[in-house]
């Protein structure tokens, strides 16, 4: 079982700290996200090309932060998000019968906030970040790379993610894909295709 991280077992259920964020700088609704992860620079950090200090280092000079600031808007920017512990109880479960791995379009500090910020790194191995591998989904390599380390066939394996376009990428190498969406009963979704969290 592969899961996506933003979006999945990290969720921004309350956008309210972004959004007022956002109106503090001037900004429109949305842009902080294009910002930091859809920007050339976000998707350079995403990919491994610059760090994730250089890519903050760079918010901070587009936006005229002083040190203050930055942390402000790390702050305020992060400040919405939470584990979706629902579906980390899931893959508990399944942990127990399955192996369970995590597919991540991040920069190269997800790792540290697994263990440090999130409790959750302890759970799944592999972990396949896009900053470390060079390669972002939906390129069918990540996935490659990520049945690899689980030493697994395409159709062996179940992946979730929340963007439709992951979702279809996976399919193409061959992956079971959910479109994950708030709200989704996965365990209905995966006793589709005969896997049991129970």
């Amino acid at each position: 079982m592969i899961f996506d991280v933003g979006g999945v077992l990290i969720r921004t259920e309350d956008r309210t700290p972004r959004a007022a964020l956002e109106a503090s700088l001037g900004l429109e609704p949305g842009q902080a996200d294009e910002i930091v992860f859809n920007s050339p620079q976000g998707r350079a950090a995403q990919l491994g090309r610059i760090t994730s200090a250089e890519l903050w280092a760079w918010v901070q000079e587009k936006l005229g932060l002083d040190e203050a600031g930055l942390a402000q808007f790390r702050r305020a920017f992060f400040a919405g998000d939470q584990v979706n512990w629902a579906l980390v109880t899931v893959a508990k479960e399944l942990a127990t019968r399955y192996r369970v791995a995590i597919l991540s379009n991040f920069m190269d500090d997800l790792r540290r906030m697994l263990v440090e910020d999130y409790p959750l790194g302890h759970l799944f191995d592999p972990i396949v970040i896009s900053a470390e591998e060079g390669i972002m989904k939906p390129d069918a390599a990540i996935y490659r790379r990520v049945l690899e380390r689980l030493g697994c066939r395409p159709e062996e394996a179940v992946f979730i993610d929340d963007f439709a376009h992951n979702v279809e990428g996976a399919r193409g190498v061959g992956l079971r894909a959910i479109h994950y969406r708030p709200g989704m009963d996965v365990g209905a979704e995966l006793a589709r295709w005969g896997v049991h969290t129970t």
